[in-house]
């Protein structure tokens, strides 16, 4: 009775452990909360793409491009963590004739996790 008291306490123990991990897991990915310009809209003139994240970035492994519909990279400009919202990351555009654009998004979580994505927005 005694042995099986301690292999059901071992079980519960590693199932535990084993869950706690997991968690730690998923909350250490970083993901899009909030786009700029949002995900399939229509835009005259952006500025900047800036999208805020659900946590902190890793600035020396994160990055934003933006390639128009041909597949070439139209921001010259490299992107910039906010060093004062570590969650947030913007990229400058040019000036952006009429078309399609899809932005490239790299998000390295200060605890060392990668995410990554696309999206696409419409410049009129």
């Amino acid at each position: 009775m005694n042995s099986r008291s301690n292999l059901r306490r071992l079980v519960t123990r590693g199932a535990c452990a084993l869950g706690l991990a997991w968690t730690i897991a998923v909350w250490a990915h970083v993901f899009p909360r909030t786009q700029v310009p949002a995900a399939d809209a229509t835009v005259s003139l952006p500025g900047e793409v800036r999208i805020v994240f659900d946590g902190p970035l890793e600035p020396a492994f994160s990055s934003l491009a933006v390639d128009d519909a041909s597949g070439k990279q139209v921001n010259a400009a490299k992107s910039v963590v906010d060093p004062q919202h570590r969650e947030a990351m913007a990229v400058a555009l040019p000036t952006l004739p009429s078309g399609h654009y899809t932005v490239h998004w790299v998000a390295v979580a200060s605890y060392g996790h990668r995410t990554h994505g696309d999206y696409g927005f419409d410049v009129k």
